[in-house]
């Protein structure tokens, strides 16, 4: 076996074990059911825990509750695990030749904790530089939108934003920060409401220390 082949191997597990790792953890059959019938299933199951609760689903203020629950998860804070949902990106042509960090500050992040279904809000900061083409200013905004819409560590949705970004621009030059609160440790546990997470992701031209500063600088 030459080396050349040894080095294809390991390429070819590296990047198994990275789609992995930043993948949102999904069963195969995870799309065999529409919204529709999640939302009846779902539905069902929330009624169960009200019920365990030793909540009066007869009340008229609660007995609408486990369907406004099943359709907010399928249709809104979760719609993001649905691939049908993935923004398109919108591309345009960069007749300035534009060749500058590209930065988009304060973008609102709704997520939830996968280990207690609770939010995580905060902030994303996102850059670029152009590979030829820019991207519609509003579709950064739905790219962590939708890669904020499902069960999260903040961690993985750092990666998520960032891979997004560089699949739909076709560069490897992009960073991203996220700065967020989560309520896992603000409404239980420690409950501490003043502490906040930070995570990044630096690729390409964006580990260079120098134009990492830069970024930095201009999100303050």
């Amino acid at each position: 076996m030459n080396n050349n082949h040894n080095i294809q191997i390991t390429a070819d597990l590296e990047a198994v074990v990275n789609a992995s790792f930043y993948d949102t953890p999904m069963r195969v059959d995870a799309f065999e059911l529409d919204d529709d019938a999640k939302i009846e299933l779902i539905q069902k199951h929330f009624a169960a825990i009200m019920h365990a609760l030793g909540l009066d689903l007869c009340d008229d203020s609660l007995k609408d509750t486990p369907r406004r629950v099943a359709k907010m998860y399928v249709k809104e804070i979760f719609r993001g695990l649905n691939p049908e949902n993935k923004p398109v990106a919108t591309l345009f042509s960069n007749p300035f030749s534009y060749n500058q960090m590209l930065v988009e500050r304060n973008i609102s992040v709704y997520s939830n904790c996968e280990h207690h279904f609770v939010p995580i809000v905060g902030k994303a900061h996102v850059a670029y530089f152009s590979n030829g083409q820019v991207i519609g200013l509003s579709k950064l905004n739905r790219i962590v939108q939708y890669c904020s819409q499902r069960p999260q560590i903040q961690e993985r949705l750092t990666k998520q934003i960032a891979n997004m970004i560089k699949e739909s621009l076709g560069t490897e030059d992009v960073a991203v920060i996220v700065d967020a609160h989560h309520h896992c440790v603000s409404s239980r546990g420690i409950r501490d409401t003043g502490s906040s997470t930070l995570t990044a992701e630096y690729c390409g031209r964006f580990l260079d220390p120098d134009v990492k500063n830069d970024f930095l600088k201009h999100i303050g």
